[in-house]
């Protein structure tokens, strides 16, 4: 396990899912290991594009 696991809390890694369409992949695979890296990269991106408005906030 890396030393940055757990940086983006489960809950919200489940939302961006659902907002990516990608949730029902998720859930019926039994977890991330199934996800695809692409998949995975457009999450850390919408996450980090929630951040930012966050932030300008």
């Amino acid at each position: 396990m890396s030393k940055n696991s757990g940086l983006m809390s489960e809950n919200l890694k489940l939302e961006i899912a659902k907002e990516l369409g990608v949730y029902d992949q998720v859930t019926a695979d039994g977890g991330w290991a199934n996800v695809s890296s692409k998949t995975c990269g457009n999450i850390i991106t919408k996450a980090i594009e929630i951040a930012n408005r966050k932030v300008e906030q």
